[in-house]
């Protein structure tokens, strides 16, 4: 059985006593050594299965393991604990969270819940939602539980800091409820059971002696309070076996900590360190370009992947002109492969940095007939954000479709009760007339009341975009109804991470309305709509398991393709622009992680993919070439020194990206010349071009709408204006940019 196993992983299996650090590269085959190592356990060192532990974080690779084990082990194998973190603590709390104070028959809140007990909790506290959201609150709370801060201690750190001792008592208002009604948050089953083992003696030696040895897989993805659960269950034996990567640390916006795996000798100095780095997944040239990019990163541990595979193609480096020529050139290059006999369209993957990327290939994947399949998103045309919007050009279009009005007749929130919509359906229904124009005589229906005059703003506002919409162009009347309705505003208050990928994808639905409006002679509303339904309704093309797979970097960690599309590969886009000015030097560290994930995931074939110019929010921007591909040697990219030669020069004098402390802005605008002016903020469509010169500077006083006074932090340069950062007295610092916050010099 072990003489499958290469030598290394062979050491890993046979080392069981005292801590041990797997540094298990991409493709190494880190799964077999643990399953091996619970039957060598079992087997050659006579552990009985009820003492061995091995917790992962997703049920589906405990689901995985624990199929392999049994395969291996066979009788006995159902006594070894494979769990995640998650259900892991919530048997123990089951069996022991009496001792602090719940009853055992406590209850789970999922996201739902969550945010209905902090709807209650603002409202105790008199916060209002719509200036300060619920997720804001418990992205605060959640990171905080991450690294064990209680409320109190959130409160001791938050002395002095308005904006902070304002989360603090929501963080205490929100423990304190969950207490009383006896439930935990999903945070909460980690700290929790962290608290428990800490606080009771008797229960973590119980679980000490039942756990004398523990494996824990993807180590490098444990935040804090997982950190401290595993070291309190292996503190009694040192058995302890963990396997990771740190170069595949990607979660850091989820509350991972590379220092638990990059430190881990420093808490155990007489641990062993393993490193497993033949791959058995791709060729020698995927494997010296993924291993030239990530040696460029200070904070990581030592290792070279080798793979005993073919040498193989060379890697493709493909530079467009534009974003949508890039889409076209990936589609039909899986489409010649296909046709040629040299692959099936599942083989191939397309992966890119946001879920926003997708709608320019999902488009011409319709038109060409292709299968494919969003795999960890949802398709562009099918996000709520997308159809909110979509609905509202419907409204103003014409206002037959009364779903649509339906949709958006409380987005954002108006105060409109279900009862008032159900009386203004059954006067429609009554005077045979549409849902809208039944709104539209709201003051002529009896049976509603006083609620007509919530109903008017909304009608004043369709009726108002209704007259604009023929001047201002689709790009322009989209980014109106995004400000107008505070779509946006709502979206940067909550300042998550679910919230900037939602603002992404708007952004690409604006550059969908430009790209349209450059590409007709008469554009018009009615068109733009009809362009997009033929390409909304896609949820036909999924039958059959042969479709090309696309998905966000994040979402391809663990799989592997023949054949890999890396898209989007430009600085601003991959690495993001926020990380590139970023004052902390892990964060593009983690990017490149990410490039490296992205690499590793192809085993034959690897395309790299960029454009000379993109749309950004309507607007064309320039970027350089990902500064990642130039940590890539040319030798091992196929045919590309003259591309990445012309790559090099063009972006020496046309760019419209620029880093912070950067004071020009050239911006090109396929229907206006090159312009390049100092600090000016340009925001423009395809069919107008406007400029906002700012009238305020780092230092000075500036007032917004519904956050109010502040004073100017710090002013950057991007693509399409300034993002500009303010303390402001009520709600601490924010980030945003100049266009959409409208700020005013007090």
């Amino acid at each position: 059985m072990y003489d499958k196993l290469n030598s290394m992983q062979r050491e890993a299996v046979f080392c069981t006593e005292g801590p041990l650090l797997i540094l298990a590269g991409a493709g190494s085959g880190k799964t077999r050594v643990l399953t091996h190592r619970a039957v060598y356990l079992i087997e050659e060192k006579g552990v009985n299965p009820y003492h061995i532990m091995a917790i992962t974080f997703t049920n589906k690779a405990a689901g995985e393991m624990r199929e392999r084990i049994d395969q291996l082990v066979g009788y006995g194998s159902e006594s070894i604990w494979v769990s995640t973190f998650h259900s892991t603590c919530v048997k123990i709390l089951r069996r022991y969270i009496e001792r602090l104070g719940y009853e055992n028959s406590f209850t789970i809140y999922d996201a739902d819940d969550q945010k209905t007990l902090m709807k209650e909790v603002c409202k105790r506290l008199q916060i209002d939602t719509k200036l300060y959201k619920e997720k804001s609150f418990l992205g605060v709370i959640s990171s905080a539980k991450d690294e064990l801060v209680s409320p109190e201690e959130f409160t001791l750190q938050a002395a002095g800091d308005y904006n902070k001792e304002r989360q603090a008592a929501v963080y205490r208002e929100y423990q304190a409820a969950l207490r009383k009604n006896n439930a935990l948050d999903f945070d909460d089953l980690i700290v929790k059971t962290v608290e428990l083992f800490q606080n009771d003696a008797q229960v973590l030696n119980n679980y000490q002696e039942r756990f004398r040895y523990i494996m824990v897989d993807e180590y490098q993805d444990t935040n804090t309070a997982q950190f401290q659960l595993i070291r309190l269950l292996a503190g009694k034996y040192q058995n302890l076996c963990v396997v990771g990567d740190d170069d595949q640390s990607i979660y850091k916006f989820r509350g991972a900590n590379i220092k638990n795996i990059l430190n881990f000798e420093d808490v155990y100095p007489d641990a062993k360190v393993i490193k497993l780095e033949q791959n058995y997944r791709s060729t020698k040239n995927i494997l010296a370009a993924a291993n030239m990019v990530i040696a460029n990163n200070a904070g990581r541990k030592s290792k070279e992947l080798w793979t005993e595979n073919d040498e193989g193609e060379k890697i493709h480096f493909q530079q467009l002109d534009t974003g949508s020529e890039e889409a076209s050139y990936i589609v039909k290059d899986i489409k010649r492969r296909v046709q040629e006999g040299i692959c099936q369209y599942g083989d191939c993957a397309i992966l890119y940095r946001t879920n926003a990327q997708s709608r320019l290939f999902e488009e011409r994947f319709v038109v060409s007939g292709i299968p494919y399949r969003i795999v960890g998103g949802v398709n562009f045309y099918a996000r709520k954000e997308i159809k909110d919007l979509l609905a509202y050009l419907k409204t103003i279009d014409n206002g037959r479709d009364d779903l649509a009005v339906r949709r958006i007749i409380n987005v954002p929130k108006r105060g409109i009760g279900a009862t008032t919509l159900g009386r203004v359906q059954e006067y429609a229904s009554e005077m045979d007339m549409s849902f809208y124009n039944a709104l539209k005589m709201a003051d002529d229906i009896p049976s509603i009341k006083k609620a007509g005059v919530k109903i008017k703003p909304f009608v004043n506002f369709i009726q108002t975009m209704r007259s604009k919409a023929e001047f201002l162009g689709v790009s322009r009347l989209l980014q109106e109804i995004i400000e107008e309705t505070g779509y946006a505003a709502e979206l940067e208050a909550e300042n998550s991470e679910e919230s900037r990928a939602r603002m992404e994808n708007i952004d690409e639905l604006i550059n969908k309305a430009a790209a349209y409006e450059e590409s007709e002679e008469m554009p018009t509303l009615s068109g733009f709509l009809e362009e997009v339904a033929l390409v909304a309704d896609i949820d036909n093309l999924q039958e059959g398991n042969d479709y090309v797979v696309l998905m966000t970097l994040h979402s391809a960690k663990g799989l592997e393709f023949p054949n890999v599309y890396l898209a989007g590969m430009e600085d601003g886009i991959f690495p993001s622009y926020m990380t590139i000015v970023s004052d902390d030097p892990m964060d593009i560290e983690e990017e490149r992680r990410l490039c490296y994930v992205g690499i590793t995931r192809a085993m034959t074939d690897l395309t790299i993919s960029c454009a000379r110019q993109r749309m950004v929010r309507g607007e064309t921007q320039y970027n350089k070439v990902s500064r990642f591909i130039k940590e890539i040697p040319r030798n091992l990219l196929g045919g590309s020194e003259r591309q990445q030669k012309e790559a090099e020069e063009h972006e020496e004098h046309k760019q419209s990206f620029r880093l912070a402390g950067s004071k020009v802005n050239p911006i090109f605008n396929t229907r206006n010349a090159y312009k390049t002016k100092p600090y000016q903020s340009t925001s423009f469509s395809s069919s107008s071009t406007s400029k906002i010169s700012l009238e305020y500077t780092n230092g000075d006083r500036v007032i917004h709408k519904k956050f109010g006074e502040g004073t100017v932090m710090q002013i950057v340069e991007g693509g399409r204006d300034y993002e500009v950062t303010v303390d402001f007295d009520r709600v601490g610092t924010k980030k945003m940019f100049a266009s959409f916050a409208k700020l005013k010099k007090v």
